[in-house]
C-alpha cells in the first residue's frame, strides 16, 4: 500500500560525491520518520542516517560529517548527499518510512527495492 523508490545510485571514484533520493507513494496519511540504510555483501543491513518529521537528523558514526539526510515529509520524500565517498560506502542502499495509512490511521513500515552504490579507489 506504500511503495518506496530509490533512485541515484552508481559508480564513482573515490572522494567523489553522489545523491540518492527517495520517493514514497500510496495510501499515505502521514510519514513520522525516514531513513537511509546500507548492506554490503557478508554484512548485516545497518542504518546510515534517519530523520524525523519535526527535522531531528541523526547519522552513523562512520559518515558524520560526509553525508547529509534531508526530507521533505509534506511531498514524501527523502535525499541523501553523500560526500568523500570511500571504497567501504561500497553497498545497497536502502530507505525506510514509516508512519500511519490514510485508509485506516493503521501505522505502516515500508522499503525501497534499494540502489547500488559502487566507490571505486
Amino acid at each position: 500500500q506504500v511503495h518506496l523508490v530509490e533512485s541515484g545510485g552508481g559508480l564513482v571514484q573515490a572522494g567523489g560525491s553522489l545523491r540518492l533520493s527517495c520517493a514514497a507513494s500510496g495510501s499515505i496519511f502521514n510519514i513520522n520518520e525516514m531513513g537511509w540504510y546500507r548492506q554490503a555483501p557478508g554484512n548485516p543491513r545497518e542504518l546510515v542516517a534517519r530523520i524525523v518529521s519535526d527535522g531531528n537528523t541523526g547519522y552513523a558514526e562512520s559518515v558524520k560529517g560526509r553525508f547529509t539526510i534531508a526530507g521533505d515529509f509534506a511531498k514524501n520524500t527523502m535525499y541523501l548527499q553523500m560526500s568523500s565517498l570511500k571504497p567501504e560506502d561500497t553497498a545497497v542502499y536502502y530507505c525506510a518510512a514509516e508512519g500511519r495509512l490514510s485508509r485506516d490511521y493503521a501505522p505502516f513500515e515500508s522499503w525501497g527495492q534499494g540502489t547500488q552504490v559502487t566507490v571505486s579507489s
